[in-house]
């Protein structure tokens, strides 16, 4: 059994990335631009994967090259069947999900200076900022633009809760900015002063902001800039929830 063990995972692997990719979900794990490359080698890889376990010794022939082993050799089918349930229980199973505020705790929210400036928001000439994302009103707020630019801009931000570590009156609306796979995503947020936000709001839970930008109430928060809301609406997550 152990012979082919590694064949059936590799099947399960990329059943659950053909699959992904089919129900539009593989956008969870790469970068879009990657989608057709993935997919063709799923479906070329699976093709080579059944082609091996087609040709697998069979039971006798394996029985035949197991005659020596140890009288616990029976372990080694069990240790294999587990294998196998669990990666189905991971891969075809469990249902796929976002990156959380686990993952921004091992990361460096607005940290990455690549995430947040390789594509800086150009300025509208008129004035309407209505298209802009968290990641341009990030990254505007780290270019150090003062509390004068700011005074008159609505922003209106859809994206998770995370809390400030160093603040509990802040919390920030989150989003991943992805390069190529979920393993680079990096964490960027645009901060919101709303005392008491814990009471109202989980950790996690997708919301849309529509507030102007004002001066920290705290002004021993690392926060200057903040959005304080009068309101706050609840949203479900978006199908696209990285940014790109």
């Amino acid at each position: 059994m152990c012979r082919w063990q590694g064949v059936v995972l590799s099947l399960i692997g990329l059943t659950a990335t053909i699959w992904l990719g089919m129900t539009g979900q593989l956008a969870l794990y790469i970068h879009p631009r990657y989608f057709v490359f993935t997919m063709i080698m799923a479906v070329i890889a699976a093709v080579l994967a059944l082609a091996a376990f087609a040709l697998a010794p069979t039971a006798q022939e394996e029985h035949d090259h197991d005659d020596g082993r140890s009288r616990w050799g029976w372990l080694w089918p069990i240790g294999s069947m587990l294998t196998i349930a669990a990666a189905v229980v991971a891969l075809l199973i469990l249902p796929p999900s976002t990156l959380t505020t686990a993952t921004v705790a091992q990361r460096d929210l607005n940290g990455s200076a690549s995430a947040l400036t390789l594509k800086a928001p150009a300025l509208p000439s008129k004035g309407d900022y209505s298209s802009f994302t968290v990641r341009d009103w990030a990254s505007l707020l780290r270019s150090g633009a003062g509390q004068d630019f700011f005074a008159d801009k609505t922003a209106k931000i859809t994206g998770f809760i995370t809390p400030d570590k160093t603040d509990p009156n802040v919390f920030f609306i989150a989003r991943f900015v992805v390069t190529c796979c979920a393993v680079d995503a990096q964490p960027i947020g645009v901060p919101v002063y709303h005392p008491g936000w814990q009471n109202e709001y989980k950790t996690d839970s997708w919301v849309t902001v529509t507030s102007t930008f004002r001066a920290n109430p705290n002004a021993a928060s690392r926060e200057t800039i903040v959005l304080i809301p009068d309101s706050i609406t609840p949203t479900t997550q978006p199908a696209q929830p990285y940014v790109y």
